[in-house]
């Protein structure tokens, strides 16, 4: 039998396919240095200077993270960042997988729910956030009016310090509700049907099937899923500032929003600098547990 002879590329070939490859590759990497890299350095040299964006920067340094540390704002800002991460992870993340285990079953219109589900997710905040003020509106809302009818007592649930971060909360699960789902029904299309069908021959009921099956063949998704929440959690400004403007008072500011304040409105670019440290901070040790994590659930699966 004779061998096959494999055909040599040319040099002239190999160097030209490589050129295009970098010059694919161009914007992507432009990008990266232009909105990534260069903010990041650019953000960590002002977060040791006094700048209010005017005046020239002026060098201070460790003042801001001094003064950072001693800000009560800074701590109560990041105690309710804090806060409505331990509402909105668990809470949402339970929903979405017991509404994906509910639209992996055999139903009708199945596709429709999927989609509608989905919808909030790829809604502009800025729709939700109309929307969800018009339902807790304290005088024609659509809460309050349900509440009325059922003779249950009424409330102000953006305009009370005691509601207005878990209004808040409650708007942030409903639109991160149908992601989660999405991703917890593909991490379910990928367990294999014999396991059920031996559960179900061993007399197994579908809570039981849940518990021992579907539950620990999802602990790879679920904690990409938790991971991802936690960190869009510690990002959350967007309905905040559109719903309450972190009020009243600052019961419902959060990290972003402070920092926000302080770049935008003080004029403290610097200082905001610092605080933007902070969540980076924040952000990357998330992220390092996430790698040390991920690394033993590899070992596992």
């Amino acid at each position: 039998m004779k061998a096959v002879a494999v055909p040599k590329k040319k040099p002239g070939k190999l160097f030209n396919d490589a050129k295009w490859a970098w010059v694919m590759l161009l914007p992507n990497i432009l990008g990266f240095f232009m909105f990534m890299l260069i903010p990041v350095a650019a953000t960590f040299v002002l977060s040791f200077t006094k700048y209010d964006m005017l005046t020239k920067p002026k060098f201070i340094g460790l003042k801001n993270y001094i003064d950072m540390v001693h800000d009560p704002i800074v701590w109560q800002v990041t105690g309710n960042t804090i806060m409505y991460t331990v509402m909105t992870v668990p809470v949402g993340m339970s929903l979405s997988l017991l509404l994906a285990v509910a639209l992996d079953q055999k139903i009708g219109l199945k596709r429709f729910y999927r989609a509608a589900f989905f919808l909030p997710s790829i809604t502009s905040m800025v729709v939700i956030s109309i929307v969800w003020q018009w339902i807790y509106n304290p005088e024609f809302g659509l809460l309050n009016f349900g509440l009325s009818i059922l003779g249950l007592p009424t409330g102000k649930w953006l305009t009370s310090a005691s509601t207005s971060l878990v209004s808040i909360a409650i708007v942030g699960i409903w639109k991160r509700l149908g992601y989660d789902m999405i991703i917890f029904l593909s991490g379910l299309q990928g367990i294999s049907t014999t396991y059920y069908e031996a559960a179900k021959l061993d007399g197994a009921s579908k809570t039981q099937q849940f518990r021992y099956i579907t539950v620990p063949m999802l602990k790879p998704t679920t904690f990409f899923v938790f991971i991802m929440a936690i960190i869009n959690s510690f990002q959350v400004f967007d309905q905040v500032m559109l719903m309450t403007t972190g009020g009243p008072g600052r019961s419902s500011s959060v990290l972003v929003h402070y920092l926000y304040q302080n770049a935008f409105q003080y004029f403290k670019l610097g200082y905001a600098c610092s605080i933007a440290y902070l969540l980076f901070a924040i952000v990357m040790i998330i992220t390092a547990i996430n790698l040390k994590m991920e690394k033993n659930m590899r070992e596992i699966y």
